[in-house]
Formats: C-alpha cells, sequence, structure tokens
C-alpha cells in the first residue's frame, strides 16, 4: 500500500507550483502585452495580472478547502457526533497522512470510550444480578431443604417409588440451579497468583478424558510452547475450561463430533484475530472480526501480549445475534431440561474477576469457537 503523503508536504509542492507557474505567467504575459500593443501595455499587463491573480485565488481556495477544510470538518462532524453521544460515528480516512492519524486517533479515542462504556454497563449489570441472585438462592435454598426431607419421608411410609423418585430428580434439579446461582453470586476474593495457562489447559482437558467425557467424539489438543503465564485462580480457571469442554461435548454429540482445546501466546487486537492453531503454517493471514463483537477492556491497549485459550467444537454454531447473549444469565440455546443458562454466565463473571476477556466466534471446524484473553502477568 503507498503511503500516505504529509500534509505539509502537499501544501509546499502544491504552493511551490502556484508560485512558479505564477512568474512564469506572469513574466511570458508582460513581454507578450509589451511587444503587442506598445503604447498601452502597462495597462493591459496590469489587467492580466489582475485575471492571473484571480484565477490562483480560485485555484489556491480549492487546494486549501480539500487538502485542510473538508477533512478537518468530517473529523469536526464525527467529534460532534460522538460528544452528542452516537459512538458509533466514526472520522472518515482522508488523503494526507496527518489527518488520517487524526482520524485514527480520535476513533480509537472513541473505540476506548465505548469500551469503557461497555465494560461499566457488564459490571453494574453483573453486580445487580449477582445481588440478586444470592438473595433468590437463599431464598429457595431452604424450602428446598424441608421439601426434600419431606420426600424422604413419603419414601419411608411406602409412597409409590416412581413419584417420590421423579420428584427427588426434580429437586436435584433445582438444587444444581441454587447452588449454581451461589457459584455466580460469589465473588472470588483469593488473590490473584501466576498461573500457567497452558498447563491449566492441558490439565482440564485430562480430566475429563479420565473420566471419559470424550467418548464418541474426537477431541484433542492444541497447545503452543511459547504460551506466557498469566495472572489468575488456576483452579477457577480450569472449571471455567470444563465447562466450556462439557458444552462443546453437547454441542457436538457422537459420532463424528470434533473438539479442539488450546492455547497459545496471543497479541491482543480489537478489530481482527489471527488464525487460532499454533500448527498453522505460515504466513498468518487475519480474519476481520466486527467491531460489536470484540472483546473489551478498557485497560488493554492493541498489542497488549497475553495467553488465548479457545474451545472449539464442531457441533451447529451460535448465531450471530446470539454471541453476545450468551454470556447473560439464564439464557441458553440448549433444549428445555437440558441447561440451566447460569454455566456461560459464570465463566464470563469469573474471567472478568481474573481481568480478562471472553467472547465467541465462528469455529473453522464449523461450530462455535469460545476464546478466553488474559494478559501476560
Amino acid at each position: 500500500m503507498r503511503p500516505k503523503p504529509a500534509l505539509r508536504t502537499e501544501l509546499l509542492f502544491y504552493l511551490s507550483f502556484l508560485a512558479a507557474f505564477a512568474i512564469l505567467v506572469g513574466v511570458a504575459t508582460s513581454l507578450l502585452a509589451l511587444s503587442a500593443v506598445p503604447g498601452q501595455g502597462v495597462v493591459l499587463v496590469v489587467v492580466l495580472v489582475a485575471a492571473e491573480v484571480g484565477v490562483f485565488l480560485l485555484y489556491g481556495r480549492t487546494l486549501v478547502s480539500r487538502l485542510i477544510l473538508r477533512p478537518l470538518g468530517r473529523v469536526i462532524a464525527a467529534a460532534d457526533a460522538v460528544a452528542d453521544g452516537d459512538l458509533e460515528a466514526r472520522a472518515p480516512d482522508a488523503a494526507t497522512r496527518d489527518f488520517a492519524t487524526l482520524a485514527e486517533r480520535l476513533n480509537r479515542m472513541t473505540d476506548r470510550l465505548l469500551d469503557a462504556q461497555s465494560q461499566l454497563v457488564r459490571s453494574e449489570k453483573l453486580a445487580s444480578i449477582g445481588r440478586l441472585a444470592a438473595g433468590v438462592a437463599h431464598e429457595v435454598g431452604n424450602p428446598l431443604g424441608a421439601v426434600g426431607t419431606y420426600v424422604e419421608v413419603l419414601r419411608r411410609r411406602g409412597a409409590d417409588a416412581e413419584v417420590t423418585a421423579g420428584i427427588a430428580r426434580e429437586l436435584e434439579r433445582i438444587d444444581r440451579i441454587v447452588r449454581s446461582l451461589l457459584d455466580y453470586a460469589r465473588p472470588h476474593e483469593d488473590p490473584l497468583q501466576v498461573v500457567d495457562a497452558a498447563r491449566v489447559a492441558a490439565g482440564a482437558f485430562e480430566l475429563l478424558k479420565a473420566q471419559g467425557a470424550f467418548r464418541g467424539v474426537r477431541a484433542q489438543v492444541d497447545v503452543s510452547p511459547d504460551v506466557p503465564r498469566i495472572l489468575g485462580r488456576a483452579r477457577v480457571l480450569e472449571q471455567s475450561l470444563v465447562n466450556l469442554l462439557l458444552n462443546a461435548v453437547d454441542a457436538a454429540p457422537p459420532p463424528g463430533g470434533q473438539i479442539v482445546i488450546g492455547a497459545r501466546r496471543w497479541a491482543y487486537e480489537p478489530g481482527h484475530a489471527p488464525p487460532m492453531r499454533a500448527s498453522d503454517p505460515p504466513p498468518h493471514a487475519a480474519h476481520p472480526r466486527r467491531p460489536e463483537r470484540r472483546p473489551s477492556r478498557i485497560e488493554f491497549a492493541a498489542g497488549q501480549p497475553g495467553a488465548l485459550l479457545f474451545v472449539a467444537d464442531s457441533g451447529p454454531g451460535v448465531a450471530p445475534h446470539d454471541r453476545d447473549k450468551v454470556f447473560e444469565p439464564f439464557y441458553t440455546t440448549k433444549e428445555p431440561g437440558r441447561g440451566t443458562g447460569l454455566g456461560l454466565a459464570i465463566v464470563a463473571r469469573s474471567v472478568d474477576e481474573m481481568g480478562g476477556v471472553v467472547w465467541v466466534d465462528a469455529a473453522r471446524e464449523g461450530g462455535a469457537v469460545f476464546k478466553m484473553f488474559f494478559p501476560a502477568a
């Protein structure tokens, strides 16, 4: 791509050209007028010079308008739109390097403002839902325990075994929901420590593999050797990866399902995502990602080094309009009775508390890929 010229260079070039052309035209006009009409040559020279000055003024006005006023007006219009609350407004590109840089800096400032607003809204939402979840779990927990006691009494008194078993099964489901609510509402107060993200990812895979969770599906680990260490909580990170892996198993059922868990060194870039496999041969092409789906955290700068963990599957994937909603509590794309809608919400809260971001994209396996990014320790 050809580099854009600087505004100073453009102005100096055009003004030098204008001055030289004006001198040449003035000299040529004077000589022509004096030789053509010797008696009235001075008057004719004055008239011609005035006409030439008018032409050069129009040219200069056009030049200043094209190089300065129009780009500046577009930048001012974008800044006014942002000031009026339209955070989707962006300054357009410009022909010169100076105004292109100014537009890029303004757009970056707007992106950071949008990220800060999104993070504030998300934090307030997490806190309010956490308080609500804690209250609901507390209020439901006591009567739930009493109902369980009554079911046990009915069983001992010879009630229908099938009925008591059904009630116990549903009570157990309610208990899981209540425990999930408590897990979501309970903040992690233990301090962050240096964690080997690649080791945690491999450990989560081996844990489920030993339990036979991957029976009937093709599951593999893709961990690069240069994954940096991060600040986090190893147990919480492992639980998050286990949750994502179990969701991937549900999304890509056997036979023929494919699941990949991996970790790699990554530089945070909000505008595009490079390939997600350490085994990808160079050159590494970038895959564009729409801005509304990018991970956002105001303390991350473009190029922030860190670790990227991902879990991909070959299931049906997540529709673009659902990719932000899947992390909200009680929102699930599973069939009724198969999920509570709290698993991904707990993952999102845990990742946020550890200083990372989580998002979902389309996987090359055809399904969804959940990605978590944490800055390098």
